[in-house]
């Protein structure tokens, strides 16, 4: 922004208004003219509004997102409920083709939609402690908080060592599973978590754990869990049952190889 550089007038320098008739006229024109634009702002403001109040509708994100998950969570459990009455219509019809139930029921564990137990791992990774930003010279609040790309390099590492089904939070996986991180929030199939961020996956917990180690992103975090305190922590599980799969498996789009 640049700076004015012009003298300030001189006081002494003012010339006297003068008074009488033709001040007050002035004085009466103004204050007509100060009317019409309060006017033309009321019905600006009125028009933007929607007759409403702006700062009613300018709600804080979080709180949208909040609302959307309670909706969806409602729309999850309607899903859910229908799904069972087409599952129960669907084992009483009669003469079905028990070849084609067999096909389904293969299909079904392989996508997700049956529940699996067995040996697991499961990882929990928290926001470093706000107390690191005053401490540590050169640490942004964006280096405090766990980010997708974190995320996605144990989930990744994760499927590459063996998973053979994993939970993300309270729900479960699949490959074509997808989430998105917002700020410090995280976004699973419309619903919104805060950290702590757990992820529960059932296979070969060795070879994943083997994996993770040479995963180079998985690397990266851990540098910085040494540095401002990230947090993460492996627990091995000896037996772990993970719920069937809940979500759409419709694809939203397709693009040709």
């Amino acid at each position: 922004m640049g700076v004015d550089t012009a003298a300030s007038p001189d006081p002494e320098e003012r010339s006297t208004p003068r008074r009488g008739a033709t001040g007050r006229r002035g004085q009466r024109v103004g204050l007509a003219l100060v009317m019409v634009l309060c006017g033309v702002l009321f019905a600006t403001t009125a028009r933007i509004s929607g007759g409403g109040s702006i700062r009613d509708e300018s709600g804080d994100v979080a709180g949208v997102l909040r609302e959307r998950g309670r909706t969806i969570e409602q729309l999850t459990d309607d899903a859910e409920e229908k799904r069972a009455a087409i599952d129960e219509l669907s084992a009483g019809e009669a003469g079905g083709d028990l070849r084609a139930q067999e096909r389904t029921a293969q299909v079904a564990s392989a996508v997700g939609l049956d529940e699996v137990s067995g040996p697991a791992l499961r990882i929990t990774l928290t926001d470093a402690p706000s107390s690191t930003l005053g401490s540590i010279d050169g640490v942004e609040p964006d280096d405090l908080v766990v980010h997708q790309q974190d995320m996605e390099a144990y989930i990744n590492a994760l499927w590459a060592g063996g998973a053979e089904a994993m939970m993300l939070q309270d729900q479960r996986v699949v490959n074509g599973s997808a989430f998105r991180c917002a700020g410090n929030t995280l976004l699973l199939e419309g619903r919104v978590y805060s950290p702590p961020f757990t992820i529960t996956v059932i296979g070969p917990t060795d070879q994943m754990l083997a994996e993770l180690d040479a995963t180079a992103g998985v690397q990266v975090y851990r540098e910085w869990v040494d540095y401002v305190r990230l947090g993460e922590r492996i627990e091995t599980l000896d037996e772990v049952t993970l719920p069937a799969f809940t979500g759409s498996l419709t694809l939203d789009s397709a693009t040709a190889g």
